[in-house]
């Protein structure tokens, strides 16, 4: 990469409880060196736990010492589980109140009627102040904040008074321990947060994660991780399961309603609708927590079991793992090197192509493979970077061609891959979904 520079990269990371553990691992693999060494980082948004995520890995990078996000992390989540007898009792209770909730009515309680809210929202506080030395942060210090080499930070909130949505922001010396607070503050559990003149809630109803101010840091690619699931595989029948739900595609719709606009102005500069240098087209890339089941139920995001956080962690470095190696193979494909290309491949990869494109029964083996990828992938179909690319239990690219129609008709399709130990064991070209 000597001589290249790096690609700009915003960072977004949704909330979700302690599914965001899975934001993590994520962060985890994506702060290592080789990811860094081919990106920047110039922006990073989240909301409630996502905020927390963000929050960590943001206070290592401007201190220089990207590698430390790892540890801040995987050190947060361990002192926030369960991992003492009293915790182990109360977690258990939790889940099992939570749980109870799905067929019996149980009687709902206020956090400004308990004094549990404030001691949870304490313990909190007591979390972050042990990660994060929010003195050192330059957030009291003008020049510093400013500085427009410093990446920014934006945590979302609501104001639940005035309705207004708020991006705490690194460069107007936002980030304090409140702001924080402030952004998980999760009103069926804890109380709002004073802060700032505003009385805020949880991000989760308004931004979440904030995306439109990350554009302000001018990066190439914004990477979304995203907790909430976009289908389910039942429907949601308990009041529990309504309520989860219902807040859930709430956080979604702000999400795909910046998303979308970021990708209209994309094709719209791909199609030459807007021109000169004030408009830069930026990808979007988003990597995607697998919905964990009906047996988990909504009573997980309240989970703090160390096993289960653990296991989120671990599934969020391996989805970042197949995220890094689709960059790689988009990486070659985009360049058309035949032999780069066909080096992503597993020896027995499956592969196969349906319409629109020209059909290629599904066949294994390093020749189909070297034919196929002269055929299709070598300058045939190309990666649409006006539509996002999405890496979930598979990887999927919106790609387009002028191939194989004769008429110069540009076919629109999808590329879907999937990866095992840094290999593609499986890749379709077919319809969009």
């Amino acid at each position: 990469m000597s001589g290249v520079e790096p690609v700009r990269v915003a960072i977004a990371c949704q909330g979700g409880g302690s599914h965001t553990a899975f934001t993590a691992g994520v962060l985890s693999r994506l702060f290592q060196p080789d990811v860094l060494s081919r990106h920047r980082v110039v922006a990073m948004s989240g909301t409630s736990g996502g905020a927390i995520c963000a929050l960590l890995a943001w206070s290592a990078l401007i201190a220089d010492d990207p590698q430390r996000a790892e540890k801040l992390l995987r050190q947060f989540w361990s002192d926030n589980s369960a991992s003492t007898p009293p915790d182990w009792l109360l977690n258990t209770w939790i889940q099992w109140a939570s749980r109870l909730s799905n067929y019996v009515v149980t009687p709902a309680v206020s956090p400004y009627d308990t004094f549990t809210s404030d001691l949870a929202q304490n313990e909190l506080r007591t979390l972050l102040e042990r990660s994060v030395d929010f003195g050192a942060l330059g957030q009291q210090n003008p020049g510093l904040r400013a500085d427009p080499g410093r990446p920014l930070l934006l945590l979302g909130a609501v104001d639940a008074v005035s309705g207004d949505f708020k991006a705490f922001d690194s460069r107007k010396g936002e980030i304090t321990t409140e702001a924080v607070l402030a952004s998980a503050a999760l009103p069926t559990m804890f109380r709002a947060v004073h802060t700032g003149g505003g009385v805020y809630w949880d991000g989760l109803f308004s931004q979440n994660p904030p995306v439109r101010d990350l554009l302000d840091a001018g990066p190439d690619e914004i990477w979304v991780i995203r907790i909430n699931p976009k289908e389910l595989a039942a429907e949601p029948r308990t009041v529990a399961e309504i309520n989860d739900r219902r807040n859930e595609l709430a956080g979604n719709l702000s999400l795909y309603q910046e998303l979308h606009m970021i990708e209209k102005i994309d094709s719209m500069i791909d199609e030459g609708e807007l021109t000169g240098s004030r408009y830069q087209p930026v990808t979007v890339r988003m990597i995607e927590m697998a919905p964990l089941g009906p047996s988990a139920g909504t009573a997980s995001k309240l989970n703090r079991d160390p096993a289960f956080l653990d296991s989120l962690i671990a599934e969020g470095e391996a989805r970042a793992g197949d995220f890094v190696e689709a960059l790689l193979f988009e990486r070659d494909w985009r360049a058309g090197d035949l032999d780069a290309i066909a080096g992503h491949f597993a020896d027995d990869c499956e592969i196969g192509s349906v319409h629109p494109f020209k059909p290629f029964p599904r066949q294994r083996g390093a020749r189909a493979v070297k034919l196929f990828v002269s055929r299709y992938l070598a300058g045939a179909v190309q990666v649409d970077l006006t539509r996002k690319q999405v890496a979930e239990d598979r990887v999927t690219w919106q790609v387009r061609s002028k191939a194989g129609q004769g008429d110069g008709e540009r076919l629109i399709g999808q590329a879907e891959a999937r990866f095992e130990a840094g290999k593609i064991t499986s890749f379709r070209l077919g319809a969009r979904a």
